[in-house]
């Protein structure tokens, strides 16, 4: 078997584990919950939906971060680190696609809008959008619960005073700390310092979406197989630019994206109102009128179709566009070159640049 080979099966078999686990896992909790009654059926369905499909990023990043430091392959506690990961990524996609007001998600309807929908073909009384986000609400709050239950499963490895379980509780309150600054920024941007729109935006990436989509999942894996202090620290090194790599291509992706591939209609990011770095580049970059402009559409409810097309001539006529382009390539230029000075064994490192490559270069 060639090294390629063996990095592809190995992969495979994490994958197809981690997607075991979640099943069991959820499997004997609807048993539990089916006990009390069979109305929180849905509840349980739409969580199982969301963690069935993904890019399995987080879960991947923990695995490799474990071998790398030394943990055998396919090991038990990895793979239900793996499945609470991907509990606590379902959690925190169904609050998001809440407060950005997304009714898609992977090209379908979003968690809230399903309940909407269930509200309305069953014909209940009062107003099925606020029965779609309360009940959404509480399938994400399940998910979290979910997730610490799957963590603490993994046993002493995970236990209180770890550092696995330092780690794992910092990635999910800085997550909540990049949300609150995330819808913040939305209401106070237009009225705040514009000087400091790009700075104010680069945190929010770093703590929303970059540290728990790959540092601290790679950090993870590498604490609960016993790894270094030095070596975890390597890993934060390559990890913390190529997540914040992988956000701005998210961004990029949130204007100019092809819905086909994205899963999420044209222009999604603007009608969310969402104060990226891209979207603060122009503002940094285009005439007062045009920023003027950004400010006065961004986030309306009324948003047009030719107000997306306005925003996005602006962006990239102004050269935010490309500037952000350039961001993504001076960070995923330090995490390949951070990778470099990681000593580790040649099929965690080929594993760890293959999935640079695919979060830099992606197009969904």
């Amino acid at each position: 078997m060639t090294a390629a080979e063996q990095l592809r099966n190995e992969q495979a078999d994490f994958v197809a584990a981690v997607a075991g686990e979640l099943t069991g896992f959820l499997t004997s909790r609807q048993g539990i919950m089916s006990g009390i009654s069979s109305d929180i059926d849905p509840i349980m369905g739409s969580i199982s939906n969301l963690v069935t499909g993904g890019k399995r990023l987080r879960a991947l990043m923990c695995y490799w971060g474990w071998r790398g430091a030394g943990g055998e392959a396919g090991a038990a506690e990895v793979v239900t680190a793996g499945a609470a990961l991907e509990l606590f990524q379902a959690a925190a996609l169904i609050h998001d696609d809440i407060i950005d007001r997304s009714d898609t998600r992977r090209g379908g309807p979003s968690v809230h809008r399903r309940f909407s929908q269930l509200h309305e073909s069953q014909g209940w009384a009062l107003d099925s959008e606020r029965f779609g986000q309360a009940a959404a609400i509480l399938a994400g709050d399940l998910c979290l619960s979910f997730s610490e239950e799957a963590f603490t499963d993994i046993g002493d490895r995970a236990a209180s005073g770890s550092r696995a379980r330092l780690i794992f509780n910092l990635m999910r309150a800085e997550v909540m700390a990049g949300q609150y600054l995330d819808i913040l920024e939305e209401v106070a941007g237009p009225v705040r310092d514009r000087a400091g729109a790009v700075s104010r935006a680069q945190s929010i990436i770093r703590f929303k979406s970059a540290k728990y989509s790959t540092e601290h999942p790679l950090a993870l894996g590498g604490a609960l197989a016993g790894g270094t202090n030095d070596l975890l620290r390597g890993y934060s090194a390559f990890a913390l630019p190529l997540g914040e790599a992988f956000q701005l291509r998210d961004d990029v992706l949130g204007v100019f994206g092809d819905p086909l591939t994205t899963g999420k209609p044209a222009g999604d990011d603007l009608r969310e109102g969402k104060r990226t770095v891209l979207v603060a580049l122009a503002l940094d970059q285009a005439t007062p009128a045009e920023s003027e402009f950004i400010d006065a559409r961004l986030g309306s409810p009324d948003l047009t179709d030719g107000d997306v097309q306005e925003i996005r001539r602006i962006i990239e006529e102004s050269g935010a566009l490309q500037a952000t382009e350039v961001l993504i390539g001076e960070y995923g230029a330090a995490a390949y070159e951070a990778l470099e000075a990681l000593d580790l064994d040649e099929l965690p490192k080929t594993a760890l640049r293959r999935l640079a490559e695919a979060t830099v270069s992606r197009a969904s």
